[in-house]
């Protein structure tokens, strides 16, 4: 069966404005997800990005500033990976309506929130669980730092990577992490998001090196801007997950426009 992977992905920049369309349907093969059953990927900023199903929208660490967030309404769940402000951005939280939004964060997201921001629901979850909310199946994942040190910026168990089941979909949203044999061992990803940024994730390499491994059916790079303010190389990221594997579809987005 054919269907439609997702439909339609549209960005908005820090200008609130919209810009161009992104066209981003793509058809694969499964024998699973109705045809009818829509996704709407709406790559927003850095590591921030909005998800919607029919009667859903998910709020992926939302940064920014709040005005990237109107043209979406309000939000039914915001998942956030960490408490490192470029993902737990508290400033971007207070100007969102969250009085209908489940917040699903791990414990340590939960701990260093300030009791200003209130949602309608509060769930913890951490590495290995799994929970379904207004339509979405949420299952939490590692994310962490390679090698594994007592100084980690991000140490395993800390922060959650996830995979979303929306609309038939199976979708992973890599957090700050580098290829951890947990991402390489993924299995039947239709989109995946993973981050590039060094030196606080990964390089360009050991991402095309996950990615071909784990062989998801599209994959975005975001979050990759630099320590030193300089973007990753997606461009070569692309040539060289094509080099590895003829089976991902690699999409390019402007996640920094204020870059060019």
């Amino acid at each position: 069966m054919k269907y439609a992977l997702v439909i339609l992905s549209t960005l908005f920049f820090a200008c609130g404005a919209p810009a161009e369309p992104v066209d981003a349907e793509v058809s694969a093969d499964t024998p699973s997800a109705p045809e009818t059953e829509e996704l709407t990927i709406h790559p927003v900023l850095h590591g921030s990005l909005v998800l919607e199903q029919e009667g859903t929208k998910v709020f992926v660490d939302p940064y920014g500033g709040p005005e990237l967030y109107e043209p979406f309404g309000q939000p039914n769940v915001v998942l956030i990976t960490h408490p490192h402000g470029d993902h737990l951005n508290e400033e971007t939280l207070k100007g969102i309506d969250l009085s209908k939004a489940e917040l699903i964060a791990p414990q340590a997201v939960v701990d260093k929130m300030s009791q200003e921001i209130t949602f309608a629901k509060v769930t913890v979850v951490g590495n290995g669980e799994t929970l379904s909310t207004k339509g979405v199946k949420v299952n939490a994942v590692p994310m962490y730092n390679l090698p594994e040190t007592e100084d980690s910026r991000h140490p395993k168990g800390w922060g959650n990577g996830y995979i979303l089941t929306m609309s038939g979909r199976r979708i992973y949203i890599s957090g700050d992490t580098e290829d951890t044999e947990e991402m390489r061992k993924l299995k039947d990803i239709d989109v995946a998001f993973v981050c590039m940024n060094l030196p606080y994730t990964m390089g360009i390499d050991q991402a095309a090196s996950a990615v071909a491994e784990f062989k998801p059916r599209v994959v975005y790079p975001y979050h990759y801007r630099n320590g030193d303010g300089t973007l990753s190389d997606v461009e070569q990221f692309k040539v060289m997950v094509n080099e590895k594997t003829g089976g991902t579809e690699v999409r390019l987005v402007n996640w920094y426009p204020e870059k060019g």
